[in-house]
């Protein structure tokens, strides 16, 4: 059974009734962020029950030391972690001489948690009965303001509901934080200072190894029914990592009592002196004041949503799905630093570490090139070419590759690899080849061929000779293959020529190759500088040529099908209907070594093959491969049901296209792989957005020109999105009956709807 307690509503992830068992799901469901910081959902005041406190700034990791049984040449020194950074937003309060706090009330009622993605913000409320007997009604609202990413702001009101309280709140910012997710338990910041000036308080650490400085602060104003009171605090403690102020209150029965708690996080990375940064920022968010902030803070999403919102009319869930998953995509990157990307947990947890995977350039991009500027998407493969010589380094020092070849890292911050499983780290190699993809599609999507020049050659260099020196020529076949791969499906490791890896290598070398002599003819200045640079030699190319054009991909004629490696066969293929659903998921059931024996696929891997190329091959070699591997795959991986939903509705199996939307929408609300406590999938989340733009929509790129085959499931009524194409922003709105374009631009359009031209004249609604 999956998880059913989140309310369906079209705009907000909603939570009624308090139960011990769900806070840790909802810390992680209910988190907020502002692409520069982000933090779990955790109560502010002192919790002793089961929580996973977390905080977490951009671009701000620790290196932890690698820990291994049995040590590998090659591994990486360290696993760079995604770092639980001070906490501001705690306040401990005392009520009638009693610490308040959830687990210890003898009654909690009308709890409920609101995330209003609309807004931005998230708030809670309920009423409770302390030991004391004293009974109070609580409601507490949060958010991160986008407009200044610095700064959070919490507004906590208590009224007493049976007698007068004597309230003492207790705000503080902490450094004394731990990792859940830490290989050695080593402490990760080392406190440096701590000042407090009036109601303001800062503790100033920086991390050990990366030496990272950061000030977290905080500003506290006491308010009595909405009025200022100009309270100071009573006592200030102080330690070397933390500071926290008391503020003593008398509170009438049926008065409300607040604190308004500004807090936030000003880093090195973009501050000289991050005490003085602070300062000015708090004095500049004491001048808006609480209401203007939230007020331009909802402005601000309503600028995102107007441009990345997709609507679905007759189906609350679905709705809700699709929005929950856009809007965590923009709380944790907006593409304003290059030096940021897309972790595949965001703000929400710190599992899997690293800021960078694959999945950036798989499915991220496409999201951000269509609902943003288009140099949001530059920024995400700047940050790639920026990382090249690291890449370089990698090839070098952990596979002895040579002469520029680059191997992009599995998982990393800084350009390093930082991924510590070897079947991984070195053998999931397929990763080099979305990089080189995401450079493709870019350009096919936007029509902006300068980044190719500027920067986006060398890195197609690195990887297509990583390509031709992995590669080893067979005698027995006379072909060349590639040997000790783990392919997408990571529930196979270390075998030979995954059909994925092998068909993605030589289509990298190829594009390559082109590039070479696309520029070569257009930009000769940049040709000159980037061969001389590289030393790329005719010879070379030459050699290049020779491996893709005798690359090796293992097929069954019999079953018409690619195979997924060699050997796929010999396997006992019992289908995934046919197994036991006591043994799912069989990560958890199962020991490895029947996992890697077994047929059961972890995700898309040929499958992600006929994604990336679908031009490359026909529908009926679609339908073949969909049919026998989708009954093999078991979707234990947050990136599987989009790609076959996708799949599926080109496919014509509405049904089942829907059932994997829903899946891939609704992962983590309804906590499909019972791990949502750790954090959610943001990355995964970019592919819900493309199984309704490119699985329903059918929106594809051909020839300069945007293309639709639209489909609707039959659960809808219609459903609606927009593309930010060329500078263009154009509306699809989909019914059962027609299907609309309307343009924002200042000149016409052509678009494709199942092959038929359609003209499309600016601020004028079309129906196909």
């Amino acid at each position: 059974m999956n998880q059913d307690y989140i309310q369906p509503n079209d705009w907000s992830i909603i939570e009624e009734g308090f139960d011990v068992d769900r806070v840790k799901s909802s810390e992680s469901l209910f988190s907020i962020g502002n692409g520069a910081m982000g933090q779990r959902a955790n109560f502010e005041e002192n919790y002793s029950g089961h929580t996973f406190q977390g905080s977490y700034i951009a671009g701000i990791y620790y290196p932890d030391k690698t820990k291994v049984g049995w040590w590998k040449n090659g591994y990486p020194k360290y696993f760079a972690k995604v770092l639980n950074a001070p906490n501001w937003i705690g306040i401990d309060i005392e009520i009638n001489g009693e610490n308040f706090d959830l687990n210890s009330c003898t009654e909690v009622s009308n709890f409920r948690r609101e995330l209003n993605m609309k807004e931005g913000w998230y708030n809670r409320s309920f009423t409770a009965v302390l030991k004391n007997k004293t009974e109070i009604a609580v409601n507490v609202r949060r958010f991160l303001s986008i407009e200044l990413d610095e700064v959070g702001y919490i507004n906590y009101e208590i009224t007493p509901l049976n007698k007068d309280a004597k309230i003492v709140y207790k705000p503080y910012v902490d450094a004394g934080v731990t990792n859940e997710d830490t290989n050695w338990e080593e402490k990760f910041w080392e406190p440096l200072d701590v000042k407090k000036s009036g109601n303001e308080g800062f503790v100033t650490a920086q991390t050990f190894k990366t030496h990272f400085k950061v000030t977290t602060f905080m500003h506290n104003s006491i308010l009595t029914n909405g009025e200022l009171t100009h309270i100071s605090p009573s006592t200030i403690d102080a330690l070397s990592d933390k500071i926290q102020f008391s503020y003593d209150t008398i509170v009438a029965k049926g008065e409300k009592s607040s604190i308004q708690k500004i807090g936030g996080y000003t880093v090195s990375l973009n501050h000289e002196n991050t005490v003085t940064a602070a300062e000015k920022i708090i004095q500049v968010a004491l001048h808006k004041g609480y209401d203007q902030l939230l007020e331009e803070h909802i402005a601000a999403w309503a600028k995102i949503w107007e441009m990345s919102d997709i609507t679905i009319t007759g189906d609350v869930k679905a709705q809700q799905g699709i929005r929950f998953n856009i809007f965590q995509l923009n709380q944790t990157y907006l593409g304003k630093d290059s030096r940021l990307n897309i972790g595949p947990k965001g703000f929400t947890g710190e599992k899997y570490g690293g800021s960078t995977y694959w999945d950036t350039e798989a499915y991220c991009i496409p999201f951000y090139m269509a609902t943003k500027d288009q140099q949001v998407a530059r920024n995400l493969l700047t940050y790639r070419f920026n990382q090249l010589d690291k890449a370089i380094e990698n090839a070098k020092d952990n596979l002895g590759f040579k002469n520029g070849a680059a191997l992009y890292p599995m998982v990393t911050m800084n350009g390093e690899e930082c991924h510590n499983e070897w079947e991984i780290t070195h053998e999931e190699i397929h990763r080099n080849g979305a990089i080189a993809f995401a450079i493709f599609n870019y350009y096919r999507f936007t029509g902006d061929y300068s980044y190719i020049p500027e920067k986006g050659l060398e890195v197609l260099i690195g990887i297509a000779r990583f390509w031709h020196q992995r590669a080893s020529f067979s005698k027995e076949k006379d072909q060349y293959v590639i040997l000790g791969v783990t392919g997408p499906n990571e529930y196979e490791n270390n075998i030979n020529n995954n059909f994925y890896t092998n068909y993605i290598a030589k289509w990298c070398i190829d594009y390559a190759y082109e590039q070479i002599q696309k520029v070569s003819l257009e930009y000769p200045l940049d040709h000159k500088r980037i061969i001389e640079k590289v030393a790329l030699s005719e010879t070379e190319l030459h050699e290049w040529k020779s491996v893709s054009q005798n690359m090796y991909f293992p097929k069954s004629a019999e079953l018409g099908i690619y195979l997924q490696q060699d050997g796929f066969l010999d396997k006992d293929l019992v289908p995934v209907k046919d197994l036991d659903r006591s043994q799912r998921p069989i990560n958890q059931k199962w020991s490895w070594d029947r996992v890697l024996r077994s047929p059961y696929i972890k995700q898309a891997d040929v499958l992600q093959c006929f994604y990336f190329f679908e031009n490359h091959f026909s529908k009926e070699e679609l339908e073949r491969n969909f049919d026998f591997y989708e009954s093999f795959t078991v979707h234990e991986s947050s990136l599987s049901p989009c790609v076959h939903s996708i799949q599926a509705a080109k496919l014509d199996k509405m049904d089942m296209a829907y059932t994997f939307y829903l899946r891939t929408s609704r992962l983590d609300l309804d906590d499909y792989n019972k791990e949502v406590e750790e954090g959610c999938h943001i990355t995964s989340m970019a592919g819900t957005w493309m199984s309704i733009v490119e699985g329903f929509g059918g929106m594809r790129v051909k020839n300069d020109s945007l293309h639709f085959s639209p489909k609707i499931p039959k659960e809808w009524e219609g459903y609606s999105f927009k593309i930010n194409f060329r500078n263009q922003i154009l509306k699809i709105a989909v019914t059962h009956n027609e299907t609309q374009f309307s343009l924002e631009g200042d000149k016409e359009i052509t678009v494709f709807v199942n092959e038929k031209p359609i003209e499309v004249q600016p601020n004028q609604m079309v129906t196909a």
